[in-house]
């Protein structure tokens, strides 16, 4: 299968992930890896915004981020994105290449 350039979503690995431009069931493992990408650049709080909804997606983030051996700990966001964002706080670790 083609995948076409249209289909690929480039994401800024400046730790703020928007989950808006993917398919829910996609969240899980695009977390993975942007958590991987910004230990890769030292970025070590990383802000999900995963939207306020049903919490559907939240709870699948949370989920996530509780099972995930890099996070050392997380919780919704206390600025103006309420429960519409979690922020993760990532473990110090040497990740290169």
């Amino acid at each position: 299968m083609d995948i076409e350039d249209e289909d690929i979503v480039h994401v800024p690995i400046d730790g703020v992930l928007d989950l808006h431009s993917f398919a829910p069931q996609d969240a899980a493992s695009v977390v993975d890896e942007y958590i991987h990408a910004c230990l890769k650049e030292g970025i070590l709080d990383v802000k999900i915004i995963h939207g306020k909804g049903k919490g559907v997606l939240r709870r699948t983030i949370h989920a996530v981020l509780h099972n995930h051996p890099l996070v050392r700990a997380f919780g919704l966001d206390t600025g103006p994105s309420g429960w519409g964002a979690t922020i993760a706080h990532l473990k110090a670790i040497d990740v290169k290449a």
